[in-house]
């Protein structure tokens, strides 16, 4: 499975822990675990720690689950990260947006 997804509904906060690609691929994935009809978490945490790339639509889903969670008011680390994704976040200007650990 491309994501697991772990519901804390007593802290409110909606962890998905995202397999090796990070594209296209799991988009439906992506959407049915954060922004499909589940209850709207207070807080997301984006595990990148098995994620070896991503693409374009990968930042593009980052930025819908923004939008989905209260845009400036947000709450989402996206944590274990590679330094090499966190260049690409760096690069495109989303360490201003999430809170990247």
């Amino acid at each position: 499975m491309s994501i697991t997804v772990h519901n804390d509904t007593e802290h409110g906060c909606l962890t998905l822990h995202l397999g090796e690609r990070f594209d296209f691929s799991i988009h439906r994935a992506f959407h049915d675990a954060c922004l499909g009809d589940v209850a709207q978490a207070r807080s997301y945490v984006l595990d990148l720690e098995e994620v070896a790339g991503m693409d374009s639509s990968a930042l593009g889903m980052l930025m819908l689950l923004r939008e989905h969670a209260g845009g400036d008011r947000a709450e989402i680390r996206i944590v274990n990260a590679s330094a090499d994704l966190r260049n690409t976040l760096r690069i495109a200007g989303f360490d201003k947006l999430f809170t990247v650990h």
